[in-house]
């Protein structure tokens, strides 16, 4: 059993070396890449990562599931995209948000990730080229769209480059006892998202919403009366005990966060599109623009809308469909809306998350 033993640990220190020989090799190839983009911002092509880990999915007959290697080809690309140039991205924070793991999870570990306090200085970073990319959250599965996000995409000129789709689950974290807690800290959407659990588990406790779920991990460690609901990465950054785990009420709880960036995402094999559009004020002209992606074959993944808040009753309609700005059909049928339109907006096209 031992010489076995001591066989296979030989043989896997073999593999190592061989993989950390390609590892250099990749490196080498990524710096010269970097070399002839000669540009930050070209440095993350999200259609081209989707790509590589796409087609090692597609020829993968092994043990390793397509999450397996996501996992692994996210931190390789991060550490060979780091070569070319460290990225600055920004995210709402503080650390531990659901944005930060988001922004960890497509960019690898090998970026600088700074945290902003309010979405529309997270987006401002990017606008002044003090940062790269912009990592924001954009709407919940349970609680619907994050309005403050649409507001912002409304004015921006950035790009929305990537998208990503976390699973949320929420644990209430505290210092204290379970009986001491009287005050529980969170972002409102959480609150809300545990509605059900609180009204059973703490039913006395006075709910405070804050800016994020980090933020409500940051108070809860300095008040022995509190508690917060967060994530497990949170308690091990600010030294809270997990007290209890998945708490939310629906354990099909997903956010969806967009990648903002100045330059257009290229096509992938899957993509989104994002538009805003306002309508003109005739009878019709909403029916007009939906049904013409109708008669294109064109799948509208989502349709909102929001007040203009520039003129009473006046809305701005926020639509996601599948497909890319360099497809034909998706290119004609937007110029075929905007006859119906006082204003058409793409906010850009990317890999459609998983």
């Amino acid at each position: 059993m031992k010489n076995k033993l001591k066989s296979y640990r030989k043989t896997i220190d073999n593999i190592d070396i061989k993989i950390l020989e390609l590892l250099n090799k990749r490196a080498k190839c990524a710096l010269e890449i970097g070399k002839i983009k000669h540009s930050s911002s070209a440095v993350y092509v999200p259609a081209r990562e989707s790509e590589v880990i796409n087609n090692l999915s597609k020829n993968n007959d092994g043990l390793l599931t397509k999450q397996n290697i996501t996992s692994i080809y996210r931190e390789i690309i991060s550490v060979c995209r780091g070569i070319e140039a460290k990225l600055k991205v920004v995210y709402l924070g503080p650390q531990a948000t659901f944005s930060y793991q988001a922004g960890l999870k497509l960019f690898g570990s090998n970026v600088d990730m700074i945290p902003i306090k309010r979405i529309a200085d997270v987006i401002n970073e990017v606008e002044k080229q003090r940062a790269d990319f912009a990592v924001v959250p954009i709407e919940n599965s349970n609680e619907g769209s994050v309005n403050t996000t649409l507001d912002e995409l409304i004015d921006t000129n950035l790009k929305v480059v990537n998208e990503i789709v976390l699973r949320i689950s929420h644990c209430l974290l505290s210092k204290t006892k379970f009986e001491n807690i009287k005050i529980v800290y969170s972002h409102p959407q959480a609150l809300a998202q545990c509605s059900n659990w609180l009204h059973k588990n703490l039913p006395n406790a006075e709910l405070f919403p804050v800016n994020s779920t980090a933020q409500a991990a940051q108070l809860a460690s300095k008040n022995s009366k509190a508690a917060a609901i967060s994530s497990e990465t949170a308690a091990s950054l600010y030294k809270l005990n997990v007290l209890a785990k998945s708490i939310e009420d629906s354990r099909d709880n997903w956010t969806r966060f967009f990648v903002l960036g100045n330059d257009n995402s290229s096509k992938t094999y899957k993509d989104k599109t994002s538009i805003i559009f306002t309508i003109k004020d005739k009878v019709g002209a909403l029916y007009n623009i939906l049904s013409q992606f109708s008669k294109s074959n064109i799948n509208l993944t989502k349709i909102e809308s929001r007040p203009t808040k520039k003129k009473a009753w006046q809305y701005v309609f926020f639509v996601d469909f599948e497909g890319h700005i360099e497809d034909k059909k998706v290119f004609n049928t937007l110029e075929k809306i905007k006859e119906n339109c006082v204003f058409l907006k793409v906010l850009g096209s990317y890999p459609k998350g998983e």
